[in-house]
């Protein structure tokens, strides 16, 4: 939310019906956390949670300069070619549970007066590659829950076509991202799909999954300016 000028930040943990909810709930377990929009990143610890919100570079693509170099972030003094907004939150592995966990997110915007959601995942390239226009405000707006029943018929359309999938290949193929849930087994090594590092390659794994294969390389490498300590995310591009 706004402030002086500014942005903060509130993250809740929400557990039940709380979490099924798309405003906001449950337990505070950072409050008011500073937005950072300059170089340096604003951290922030509270009860065991770490947590840091504002523009860093851009971890899973290389420098492509040149390419969308007439974008700049207003206001200040850093294009966004390379960089994103990041958010990044560090959990007590006590919060988590045993076994495997799984992740996804919402964006919702108010409009008129009620919270809709604009986009929503876990896995990347999903909607892009598999959704056509017309379904994507449909898709951003559902839930992981209905996935499997709603999307598996289209998506297998789309594998068939795509790549030349029969039937038993296909379902194979889109249980590892249905429903849109990122899976972790942290008993294993980190490596997509079980969970995602910030220099995997995932948009080469989508591009040889919707290819049968016959795609494997996208050619652009991730960013080498990660840190080695929170928030791990480099510090954002200025622009030249």
């Amino acid at each position: 939310m706004p402030g002086n000028g500014g942005q903060t930040v509130t993250v809740h943990r929400a557990s039940g019906a709380q979490a099924r909810e798309h405003a906001a709930g449950g337990r505070i377990v950072v409050e008011d956390a500073a937005v950072a929009f300059g170089a340096e990143p604003n951290v922030v610890e509270s009860g065991g949670y770490r947590f840091s919100a504002g523009l860093r570079s851009d971890p899973f693509f290389a420098d492509l300069d040149g390419i969308v170099d007439d974008f700049q972030w207003t206001g200040n003094d850093f294009g966004i070619d390379k960089n994103v907004f990041g958010i990044v939150l560090e959990v007590p592995d006590s919060e988590l549970g045993d076994g495997p966990i799984g992740v996804w997110a919402r964006v919702s915007l108010e409009q008129n007066g009620e919270l809709v959601s604009v986009d929503r995942g876990a896995h990347p390239s999903l909607t892009a590659y598999f959704n056509a226009e017309d379904v994507k405000e449909k898709y951003n707006a559902g839930e992981p829950a209905d996935d499997w029943e709603t999307y598996h018929e289209a998506w297998s359309a789309v594998l068939a076509h795509t790549g030349g999938y029969g039937p038993e290949d296909a379902e194979k193929a889109l249980r590892t991202v249905l429903p849109d849930v990122l899976r972790h087994d942290r008993a294993r090594p980190t490596a997509y799909p079980n969970g995602r590092t910030l220099t995997d390659d995932v948009t080469s794994a989508r591009l040889a999954m919707v290819s049968n294969g016959r795609i494997t390389d996208d050619h652009i490498g991730p960013h080498t300016d990660l840190l080695g300590e929170f928030p791990y995310l480099g510090h954002p591009h200025p622009v030249p």
